[in-house]
């Protein structure tokens, strides 16, 4: 006669086997149609070699099982979990829509989510639009939002908008209606596809905030692995030498922000051109005092190199995403002129 399982030494796919054996062929397929094929050969291993089970182990099984849901933590929601379970129920094409709507700008309606709409991408938009529909959209959201949304359209184009806006009486619900479909068909579904992060820039920014060694180790591999996507984070990636890209009046800010200790180190690795353009941006007595406490530093860890220059290259990013300095491109067409 064969010996019957012990539930105290069930490992966790023979557990996920009894269950999906208890639950029957119509509840087991639909939870099998959500596995990847390595878990379904995992699991199916573990179902063909149960053995005999009896109904004290299923029971506690299912009392365990109902614990654990019960239990914060029990679930995980994403959004790839929410879009398995609406595609069982809902076409393809509303699915879509639905989580694109998700990813999104937040907001309730529709005015609300063009309202954190960044103003260039949504003027970009805008200006390849009709005049009229242009200003029945800037006369729905915010005046400052829709004041920066303007000043960025062709000023042609933005004279227009102005006149028809001046013009325009109380809008029928039917020409609102339309308009607000046209938005959330064409502009929000190509804004939600858009808005998720390319995985180059993803692992450029990763890339920045690792130590020195350590990326041109991971640099070297991938080139091995993948050269175009090795020379595509390169040029992504925003280096302490990179900041030779900001304008004068960009580094004058960049030194208000910045611990002179932290600057001192920083050049202490850096190239002579960035070194010349932190120096001419200093009073004479300034960096007289700099280059005097870089000389009585003597030799420096290049991990706190590291360390110091990726915390200024953080500052200056987050200033450029405040708008408060420029990053010029590293293509000739985006060079500074003075």
């Amino acid at each position: 006669m064969a010996k019957s399982l012990d539930y105290r030494t069930l490992t966790g796919p023979q557990k996920a086997a009894v269950f999906m054996l208890a639950v029957g062929r119509e509840h087991s397929s639909k939870i099998f149609e959500r596995m990847d094929d390595e878990e379904i050969r995992e699991l199916s291993h573990a179902m063909s070699t149960l053995g005999s089970v009896n109904a004290g182990v299923v029971e506690r099984l299912f009392v365990e099982f109902a614990d654990q849901l019960s239990t914060a933590g029990g679930l995980v929601g994403s959004y790839d979990s929410t879009e398995r379970l609406l595609m069982s129920s809902l076409p393809e094409e509303r699915v879509k829509q639905i989580m694109e709507e998700m990813r999104g700008p937040a907001g309730r309606t529709m005015w609300d989510k063009l309202g954190n709409v960044n103003e260039a991408v949504l003027a970009n938009y805008l200006k390849n639009e009709y005049p009229q529909t242009v200003a029945v959209v800037l006369s729905k959201i915010k005046t400052d939002h829709a004041a920066r949304v303007l000043a960025l359209l062709p000023e042609n184009f933005s004279m227009e908008v102005i006149m028809r806006m001046l013009r325009m009486e109380a809008v029928q619900k039917e020409i609102l209606d339309h308009v607000e479909r046209t938005l959330r068909t064409e502009f929000m579904t190509n804004l939600a596809r858009t808005a998720r992060r390319d995985s180059h820039e993803l692992m450029a920014d990763i890339f920045n905030n690792l130590d020195r060694n350590t990326e041109n180790r991971f640099m070297t591999a991938l080139e091995e692995r993948n050269r175009e996507s090795a020379e595509r984070i390169k040029q992504l990636m925003f280096t302490f030498d990179d900041l030779v890209r900001v304008d004068a009046s960009g580094i004058q800010l960049l030194l208000r922000q910045v611990e002179k200790d932290q600057l001192a180190i920083a050049l202490k690795g850096s190239s002579e051109e960035v070194k010349e353009l932190f120096f001419a941006n200093m009073s004479e007595r300034a960096g007289k005092m700099m280059k005097e406490d870089m000389d009585a530093m003597g030799a420096v860890r290049l991990k706190d190199v590291d360390e110091a220059q990726s915390g200024i290259v953080q500052t200056a990013k987050a200033l450029s995403d405040a708008g408060e300095i420029v990053i010029a491109g590293s293509d000739e067409d985006s060079e500074l002129v003075y």
